[in-house]
């Protein structure tokens, strides 16, 4: 039996492995020159940049993905933890590192807060709970139908992971000093909504996070990405790039062939792990969409984000692997985030410097800079905006470390809504998928299985269990399992 997967991000080359490994005959498409979706990888005067994720969470996601096809990480790259996991710069350039060691954690808290340290480990005991359900029940599900959260077990669990609690209000139960509640409520912007309108059950992030660590693929978060290609290839996966899908050709409510810019290929079925909203808007005729228009205006969007890749030609002082500035008001920044999209006034963002912990990712003395400012989806996105804001986040970050940094860029690159539009035909150049809001969640997200063409299904950061790179991977397997249950090799 043939299918096509639409896509070679985490989500679809999850899917296929899966799949091949089941008995299927599979193909990818890709239309880009190189595997990984959004997790690209690019190459310039002697620097190798990451293009997207940066983050390695969750290992066990990770160890389970291999595990399943008796591979283990190990098998494909070489991993690191770091120490500190990342520094956050507050006001005034304090500036906080956040060790390890979880009880060198707890110590650091109780210095800022007194009685803090063991209101974490009640914290952490909690969130221990939502990690282990959440992870390990509810992310597998498909949420195709609501006979599969019927259980009194389910229902025990959905009150114990504070579904609908905010995160804001649970995690004021346990700290007020401002600078606990910021680094407490950071890995909750990697779900696309602020901490006041995403259910407190995501505290599982802070598990994943302090407990589990922040690891690093030494090569890049690339590595991974090669580690899955050669994967899906020993398991008989055809891997096709520069194959960019132009229609998906349904005939009496099943696919018959999908139609790209290089040539026509049948299938039985159809796993699309592009962009949800292209692959119904672009791809299929208006007939066999599972949502229309005003549907998708209605989702609550993640951010998008304006990146820059620069290379330096120097080491850059007091930069960690991650660092997080911190140093202007959240609020008004996810204000015009989330409530008045526009360009920030007075931007946080984000840098990466891998090159702290890996020799490979630069020439030798040089530095390899990531810089993420996260910014509201369907922005005005020119060269214009994109240098005023260089010089925005560059003139803190060389005030913060105490040198000049621009003068010394050697190589240098941007990234906004435009690109994510050109690269991923991503919906209204989103970054991350749809925002984790309690109405986007389970069987309120778009659909993994098409309601109109029975061989058609969907994976990634669209659909169940959400956006970010473990979720996508859980997602891939989700699909795959929903088809051989519907169509028997």
């Amino acid at each position: 039996m043939k299918v096509i997967v639409i896509g070679s991000g985490f989500s679809g080359l999850s899917a296929a492995t899966s799949l091949a490994d089941k008995g299927y005959e599979v193909t990818i498409l890709e239309k880009n020159s190189i595997a990984g979706g959004r997790a690209r990888v690019f190459e310039a005067e002697g620097f190798t940049f990451d293009m997207g994720p940066s983050w390695y969470w969750m290992p066990d996601v990770f160890d389970n993905y291999f595990a399943k096809f008796n591979k283990k990480p190990a098998d494909y790259y070489d991993l690191v933890r770091l120490d500190p996991s990342y520094a956050v710069i507050f006001a005034g350039n304090e500036t906080v590192e956040l060790p390890a060691s979880l009880d060198e954690l707890g110590n650091l808290f109780e210095g800022m807060e007194a009685g803090s340290k063991e209101k974490f480990k009640e914290f952490l005991r909690q969130a221990e709970y939502k990690y282990d359900v959440g992870m390990n029940q509810f992310v597998w599900k498909p949420s195709v139908s609501i006979t599969e959260f019927l259980s009194l077990k389910l229902l025990y669990d959905v009150v114990r992971l504070d579904v609908f609690q905010s995160f804001a209000s649970h995690i004021r139960k346990f700290f007020k000093d401002e600078r606990i509640l910021k680094l407490m409520e950071f890995p909750i912007l990697f779900l696309g909504a602020t901490p006041e309108n995403t259910p407190a059950m995501y505290s599982l992030m802070n598990y994943a996070e302090m407990k589990l660590g922040t690891w690093y693929p030494m090569g890049g978060m690339f590595k991974i990405v090669e580690g899955m290609v050669a994967l899906a290839k020993e398991k008989g996966v055809t891997l096709l790039l520069n194959h960019e899908v132009q229609k998906i050709e349904v005939i009496t409510g099943a696919v018959k062939k999908v139609i790209t810019n290089q040539g026509e290929f049948i299938a039985d079925v159809v796993v699309a792990s592009a962009d949800y909203h292209h692959v119904e808007d672009k791809l299929l005729e208006d007939k066999y969409q599972n949502y229309d228009e005003d549907y998708w205006n209605s989702r609550v969007m993640s951010p998008s984000s304006l990146l820059f890749y620069l290379g330096v030609n120097k080491k850059i002082p007091k930069l960690l692997h991650h660092n997080l500035f911190f140093d202007e008001d959240f609020k008004v920044h996810a204000h015009e985030i989330y409530t008045a999209p526009q360009w920030p006034s007075k931007p946080l963002f984000y840098v990466s410097a891998p090159s702290k912990t890996d020799n490979s990712v630069a020439p030798e003395g040089c530095e390899n800079l990531f810089l993420l400012i996260p910014v509201a989806p369907d922005l005005i996105d020119t060269d214009e905006i994109r240098e005023q804001y260089y010089h925005i986040i560059m003139e803190r970050l060389e005030q913060y470390c105490g040198v000049p940094i621009r003068d010394a860029v050697v190589f240098k690159r941007s990234y906004a809504h435009n690109d994510f539009k050109a690269d991923y035909h991503a919906f209204k150049g989103n970054a991350y998928g749809l925002a984790n809001t309690l109405m986007q969640t389970a069987l309120l997200k778009p659909s993994l299985k098409s309601k109109k063409v029975k061989n058609l299904f969907y994976t990634g950061q669209l659909t169940v269990p959400g956006p970010g790179v473990p979720p996508s991977l859980i997602s891939g397997i989700v699909v795959a399992e929903e088809v051989s249950k519907a169509f028997k090799v």
